[in-house]
């Protein structure tokens, strides 16, 4: 194996395409906090710390995941040797340092975001995983939670203040349901695998139906709530005309998945950035005073 193999096998593991996406859902935090280019040093921190610490935690789950993964995931660095798990657990861990250097910096709620999700990205590799819906639930509040972290990095909090926007608690609680009914999906694509290791996740616990009617349940109570920002005055008709959109896309994808749970994970991210998008442009129009 040569060092450009094993290079590319530490990329690989980092799933640059996950950490970018990441990175850019907390900085869709930021903007529809209310950032401006005052706050563009701390937003561009906050970017980084969730593309390492993001880059980390899947390096880290590929190490605690190799068994499993040889089964489900033949492909991946550790399973066809391009990496060793000792160097997928020092990768992980420089990405980590990368991760705390760049939070370091940030006001004192970021920080504590930071922290939290650092602790959660090892212990639900560790621990939670195989637990039923206990693991789906920590990697749904970890992607909701890079909205929050990209607004507390832009508005430090003083005595008494409010600590997130109404729009960004909202967007946190729409990509958190949309990530758990997609997490739940994932589980039960790799039935075959958490059963030969004994885990226990949802869709081994109550079923493959019930535990997909869950998601199915959960997505439509989080399409209700995203009309809360235009109810609410925050933002126009614009946002409004964008979110509908991407609302029936995760509910038709959470249905869907009854019959293609692979096509249906694939739809649910995919109308989880379209929602996003949806807050931006609201954010923008309101802005410009358009839509309003």
């Amino acid at each position: 194996m040569t060092l450009v193999d094993r290079a590319r096998g530490c990329f690989e593991l980092a799933r640059p395409g996950n950490a970018v996406a990441a990175g850019v859902l907390t900085f869709t935090g930021a903007f529809v906090s209310g950032a401006g280019s005052a706050q563009a040093l701390p937003a561009a921190l906050a970017v980084a710390a969730t593309v390492f610490a993001t880059g980390a935690g899947n390096a880290v789950n590929d190490y605690f995941d190799r068994e499993i993964d040889r089964i489900n995931r033949p492909d991946r660095p550790i399973p066809r040797g391009a990496v060793s798990p000792r160097g997928a657990l020092l990768f992980s861990a420089a990405l980590f340092l990368g991760a705390t250097v760049c939070a370091a910096l940030l006001p004192p709620l970021a920080i504590a975001i930071a922290v939290v999700n650092l602790l959660a990205l090892v212990a639900y590799t560790k621990f939670f995983k195989g637990l039923p819906g206990v693991g789906n639930v920590v990697v749904a509040y970890l992607t909701g939670s890079t909205f929050l972290f990209g607004d507390a990095a832009v508005n430090p909090v003083d005595a008494g203040g409010v600590p997130f926007s109404d729009a960004t608690l909202v967007l946190f609680g729409l990509a958190a349901v949309a990530t758990l009914t997609r997490e739940i999906v994932k589980d039960v694509e790799d039935l075959e695998g958490d059963r030969e290791e004994g885990l226990r996740t949802l869709p081994i616990a109550i079923g493959e139906r019930p535990a997909l009617w869950l998601g199915v349940v959960a997505m439509l109570l989080a399409a209700l709530a995203s009309v809360l920002p235009y109810l609410r005055g925050t933002f126009g008709l614009v946002y409004l005309a964008f979110v509908l959109p991407a609302d029936v896309v995760m509910v038709g994808a959470a249905v869907r998945s009854f019959r293609d749970p692979s096509a249906g994970q694939r739809r649910l991210k995919q109308g989880m950035f379209l929602a996003a998008g949806a807050f931006v442009v609201g954010r923008a129009a309101a802005i410009l005073g358009v839509g309003v």
